[in-house]
């Protein structure tokens, strides 16, 4: 009895992919290391100008309105009776001060509109109103 081999002549008909991933792979690397060049290769030539001062900071005056509706300015009480001049007079001194207002949640509405049209009065233009972060669950119990 003969034994059948594999003879030399009979064709492989596996695939070698290692060659195929090897150059992928560096293929893949040089799109790497060339993608970012290609997104910074506008060359412009941008203009000279002499160094200017810096701007000027904005001065932020902390105004708070607790519970009984007492009104403070910077944790120092004012009368609201005064209010208006305090503020008047510090536009005057700073050049548009941004304002910003912290009320206790139980306080009317109503102060808080007069506080809002005193500032308003005063000249005092750029008002922000703070407030703390409540999660939803909460939020939605205080709702009910």
């Amino acid at each position: 009895m003969a034994m059948h081999t594999r003879s030399e002549q009979t064709a492989m008909s596996e695939i070698n992919v290692t060659p195929l991933v090897d150059v992928m792979l560096v293929l893949l690397i040089v799109f790497i290391v060339t993608a970012p060049l290609l997104m910074q290769s506008v060359k412009v030539n941008l203009p000279r100008t002499a160094a200017v001062s810096p701007m000027q900071q904005m001065r932020t005056i902390r105004m708070a309105i607790d519970a009984r509706g007492g009104v403070f300015i910077d944790q120092r009480p004012i009368r609201f009776e005064a209010l208006e001049d305090e503020l008047k007079k510090i536009a005057a001194r700073d050049s548009d001060p941004q304002v910003q207002l912290r009320a206790d949640e139980s306080v009317r509405y109503g102060r808080v509109a007069q506080v809002m049209a005193l500032l308003q009065r005063a000249g005092i233009t750029k008002l922000a109103f703070v407030t703390s972060p409540a999660n939803h669950a909460g939020l939605a119990d205080k709702q009910r």
